[in-house]
């Protein structure tokens, strides 16, 4: 993996320099600069690049940083994944969101139990009303 060369580290600090004053926000912007390994070894400020003690304070919060940043994307990334990939026919149906849905499944425990529950099955179910119960009723039989 070749390092970025000085141009485009400065891209990227320049278009988040562009970014953060379109928002009227002033703040000093710096890059951080990696290794071969991907290793962080200092940051990119002001067309330079400044190296950093591995054993300083700075490194130490800045490898923080990274590693929080690192955490948040991941699990940001996990939940969008999730949320796609997890869709139920029970989705569609009107007054029907993640409380009821839960509900239904933890009383019939597969769609097509709840498919041939009777009408005042589904009104007894925690949670239902006579209006979300019929939803589900005529969901399924039209």
């Amino acid at each position: 993996m070749e390092r970025l060369a000085g141009r485009d580290r400065s891209r990227y600090v320049h278009a988040a320099e562009s970014a953060i004053a379109a928002l009227n926000i002033h703040i000093p912007v710096c890059g951080m600069v990696k290794d071969d390994r991907h290793r962080t070894r200092g940051l990119f400020f002001r067309e330079n690049e400044i190296l950093l003690p591995v054993s300083s304070e700075g490194f130490k919060l800045i490898t923080r940083i990274q590693d929080e940043v690192h955490r948040f994307a991941v699990e940001y990334h996990r939940k969008l994944r999730a949320d796609t990939q997890i869709h139920s026919l029970l989705d569609d149906i009107k007054g029907i969101g993640p409380a009821r849905r839960k509900a239904l499944m933890k009383r019939f425990t597969s769609i097509e139990h709840i498919k041939k529950a009777e009408l005042s099955e589904l009104e007894q179910t925690e949670g239902m009303n006579k209006k979300a119960a019929q939803a589900v009723y005529s969901y399924f039989r039209q």
